[in-house]
């Protein structure tokens, strides 16, 4: 977190760069400190908006959902992928390190703001470097008869031009597939059984912002396979 300034109405205080965060053991913190946030506006390729939902009918309300994702938030993501959560969990302003599973079995370094949180939901948002740039917001809502309903909305842009080929390649499916497991995982901590995850994907904005080509300098996936090469045997970085 940057400066003194304190959390209103759930929000983080104004961040122009992202403080050194704790390092547990495992994670490797290359790609986070120093780093501005990076909202869709900042970032390359096209426009998505992707939303993932879940059924969660009687067996929680939604204020029991969103105080269960945000406790054990890291738990409901797919095995190979790691969240370390700050020490006061996940309240406005704190930084967290994410470990994530790449193609080819490269594990990419980044992190993540907690740029809003309260008993109705909380949203992440994206340093430079990231696959994309953009926010991820996590809530949960009734609607009619049906009960609760839990969700994950992403509205981004890959970050730079290889992070866009990556997109055309599979990334996107790639990201449902964790998503889903995620929804599917928390359904089911919350005693749902059989879960059906709910996605899909619209295209806000077919351009890409080539003034941002320069984002590519940032690049966590090469930073981390680059810090791979020199680290071998692993370590945390601070």
């Amino acid at each position: 977190m940057s400066g003194d300034e304190p959390v209103v109405d759930g929000w983080a205080p104004n961040v122009q760069r992202l403080a050194r965060p704790d390092s547990p053991d495992g994670a490797t913190n290359i790609n986070v400190s120093g780093r501005r946030v990076a909202g869709p506006v900042q970032g390359f390729g096209k426009l998505w908006k992707k939303t993932y939902r879940v059924p969660i009918g009687d067996a929680a309300d939604p204020a029991e959902v969103v105080a269960t994702w945000r406790q054990n938030f890291g738990s409901f993501w797919p095995e190979g992928n790691r969240f370390y959560a700050p020490i006061t969990g996940l309240e406005p302003g704190e930084v967290a390190l994410l470990q994530l599973t790449m193609p080819g079995g490269l594990e990419l370094s980044t992190g993540v703001l907690v740029l809003y949180a309260d008993e109705e939901g909380f949203t992440l948002m994206t340093p430079e470097g990231h696959q994309f740039a953009g926010f991820i917001t996590f809530s949960a809502f009734t609607r009619g008869d049906a009960g609760t309903t839990a969700q994950a909305e992403v509205l981004m842009r890959s970050s730079d031009p290889i992070y866009e080929i990556g997109m055309a390649f599979g990334a996107h499916g790639i990201e449902d597939r964790f998503w889903v497991a995620t929804l599917t995982a928390l359904a089911t901590s919350l005693g749902v059984a059989e879960p059906e995850v709910d996605a899909r994907r619209e295209c806000m904005d077919k351009r890409r912002q080539w003034k941002r080509v320069g984002n590519v300098r940032h690049n966590a996936a090469i930073r981390s396979g680059m810090y791979k090469i020199r680290h071998p045997r692993g370590g945390g970085s601070t």
